[in-house]
């Protein structure tokens, strides 16, 4: 695995489920800013910086098309780089 492996890296070695997953891309959907965000055991996400970090994530965010919407936030978790607690 790499140095620095994205969200999608650590589903592929089973260190994150789909369920993490969708449970992040539902934090972030509802509103939650949160700059150490709990993925999964030993995993954090700063959903902040990953807002700041994507300017169409923060489009995608303020956006009322509801599928476009949760895909964008998939998408950002999935290629995402989280980091050991």
């Amino acid at each position: 695995m790499a140095s620095n492996p994205t969200v999608s890296d650590l589903r592929k070695v089973s260190e994150v489920t789909d369920d993490q997953i969708t449970a992040a891309v539902g934090a972030m959907l509802a509103g939650r800013k949160a700059t150490k965000y709990l993925l999964a055991k030993g995993w954090k996400l700063d959903l902040v910086e990953m807002i700041r970090a994507n300017q169409q994530l923060a489009w995608a965010l303020k956006s009322d098309q509801t599928q476009w919407k949760r895909g964008m936030v998939r998408r950002a978790i999935l290629l995402a780089q989280p980091v050991r607690e």
